[in-house]
């Protein structure tokens, strides 16, 4: 999976970086609506740092998955690929 950098919005309630409460892709801002999942990678040892995915819905009704990376203090995005047949109708998409 690839990412891209974005600007989150974010609640910050015991901790920093909680949880999305919005974000700015391509120009565009993004509610976040639901959390639908959330989980975390990586470990107290430097060669995997923490990050915080979250699988979300947005106002839109779109899903995407963004995560928090501790070690740099950014937030990202899962660029999804769409695979077209050649009558150019969409194939698949992740």
């Amino acid at each position: 999976m690839q990412f891209e950098i974005i600007e989150v919005q974010y609640y910050a309630g015991y901790k920093s970086n909680e949880r999305p409460v919005s974000f700015l892709f391509h120009g565009r801002e993004f509610r976040v609506m639901k959390i639908i999942d959330r989980w975390y990678e990586g470990s107290a040892d430097s060669s995997m740092p923490m990050l915080d995915y979250f699988n979300i819905q947005t106002d839109d009704g779109d899903h995407y998955i963004i995560r928090y990376n501790h070690l740099f203090d950014k937030w990202s995005v899962a660029i999804q690929k769409i695979f077209l047949t050649c009558d150019k109708k969409v194939l698949a998409k992740w």
